[in-house]
C-alpha cells in the first residue's frame, strides 16, 4: 500500500497535506523518489535492496526521511535519516573543510647562498612555528648575478634547513632549481597521539 503524503510531516519531502516546493530540493526525498527500487542504508535499518514503497514504509516507521544520496548508483542509494539533521551535518562538514583549507597557508622563507648562522637560526625558528600551526613552508635560496655558479651552496642550505625542521616537518621533495631560485617545500608532520595517563601507568 502506497504511503499518503500526510504520513510524512517532518521535512521538505514529508509535507503536511499537499507539498508545493519553493525551490528545487538539493536531494530527492520521500515521495519525490520515483525509481522502482533503492539500496537502503542508515542507522537501525537492515541494509539491502528494497522496493521504494517498502523503503518509504521503513522510514515512516522510524519517523525519519528517505533521502536519495547517490542517484547515479544502480539502484540509487537512499539513506533513512532526519533530512534537516542530514543537511545540517553536511553543511557543517563543508564549513569545517573550507575553514581548514583556508587556514592552511604556504609560508615563504628566503635565504641567500651566504646566509649566516644567526639569520639561519632566526628563520628556522619562524618556520618551525609555521609548521606547528599546520602551514607548509616554501624555503628558497635566491641567486643574484654570478652567484648562480654556487648553486651547490644553496642546496646545502636547504638540506640543512630540512634537517633542522625534521621533528616538525617533512620535505615534499629534494631541492630543485627554478630560474635563479632553488626551492624546497616542507609540509607539517602529522602529530602522533600521546599515550593516555592510564596507558602510561600500566607500562
Amino acid at each position: 500500500m502506497a504511503l499518503s503524503n500526510s504520513s510524512f510531516n517532518r521535512g521538505p519531502g514529508g509535507p503536511r497535506g499537499r507539498f508545493i516546493p519553493r525551490k528545487e530540493a538539493e536531494h530527492r526525498i520521500n515521495h519525490f523518489i520515483r525509481v522502482p527500487q533503492v539500496r537502503l542504508v542508515g542507522d537501525n535499518v537492515t541494509m539491502g535492496v528494497y522496493a521504494t514503497q517498502d523503503a518509504l514504509k521503513i522510514a515512516q516507521q522510524l519517523e525519519l526521511d528517505l533521502v536519495e544520496i547517490s542517484p547515479q548508483a544502480d539502484p540509487p542509494v537512499c539513506k533513512v535519516v532526519d533530512y534537516n539533521k542530514f543537511l545540517y551535518d553536511k553543511k557543517r562538514k563543508e564549513k569545517e573543510m573550507k575553514a581548514k583549507s583556508k587556514s592552511a597557508e604556504l609560508k615563504e622563507i628566503r635565504f641567500t647562498p651566504g646566509t649566516d648562522d644567526h639569520d639561519f637560526d632566526f628563520k628556522a625558528r619562524h618556520a618551525e612555528k609555521f609548521l606547528q600551526d599546520g602551514n607548509k613552508v616554501k624555503a628558497y635560496v635566491q641567486f643574484k648575478g654570478r652567484a648562480i655558479m654556487f648553486k651547490e651552496r644553496g642546496e646545502l642550505v636547504l638540506l640543512k634547513f630540512a634537517e633542522r625542521l625534521a621533528e616538525v616537518g617533512q620535505p615534499e621533495g629534494l631541492p630543485k632549481l627554478e630560474g635563479k631560485r632553488m626551492l624546497m617545500v616542507i609540509a607539517p608532520k602529522t602529530q602522533k597521539k600521546k599515550p593516555s595517563a592510564s596507558a602510561a601507568s600500566a607500562e
